[in-house]
């Protein structure tokens, strides 16, 4: 099956949310953008091709569906996705695999910080439930179509961990 838009993914398709460590280049999501495409039009699970898609927002977050209704994906198949990524990110000069830092915005810009600098935030009242944060473990295209990719931190796990 061919790689798709990423708005013509069911509800049900499984995500993951590749968070660079900055924003991109235009440059740099181009290339970035043209190796995800090479990859998902070639990623299958044992030899049956996924239905897949990808989209870049924000110049930042690289974001890969996959309808598992059609085809469903393997331990194989993800993890040669993700050592897809890590090698792009590599050729960029970007982490697209941090899951220890918290993004969020600040006024119109996209915020990578530590955990710790996260909590200092808080602390300081810079940060409050209210403030939007990118909750990059949404699992599926339906939950960041519902807005819990990129909410109020109250509403994600950071407001469990944080408030």
């Amino acid at each position: 099956m061919p790689r798709q838009p990423f708005s013509a993914l069911p509800d049900s398709a499984r995500l993951w949310v590749f968070a660079a460590s900055r924003p991109l280049s235009p440059g740099e999501r181009e290339a970035l953008t043209a190796a995800a495409d090479d990859f998902l039009d070639e990623w299958n699970a044992h030899r049956v091709p996924l239905d897949c898609a990808r989209d870049l927002r924000h110049d930042q977050f690289l974001l890969v569906g996959v309808d598992q209704e059609t085809a469903g994906v393997s331990g194989c198949s993800v993890d040669a996705l993700v050592r897809t990524m890590k090698g792009l990110g590599q050729r960029l000069g970007v982490d697209l695999l941090d899951h220890a830092s918290v993004f969020y915005r600040e006024a119109d810009a996209v915020r990578r910080v530590s955990r710790e600098e996260f909590a200092e935030a808080v602390a300081r009242g810079a940060v409050t439930p209210a403030t939007t944060v990118f909750d990059n473990t949404v699992p599926t295209v339906g939950a960041l179509r519902g807005g819990a990719w990129e909410a109020p931190a109250a509403r994600t796990w950071h407001g469990k961990a944080f408030f």
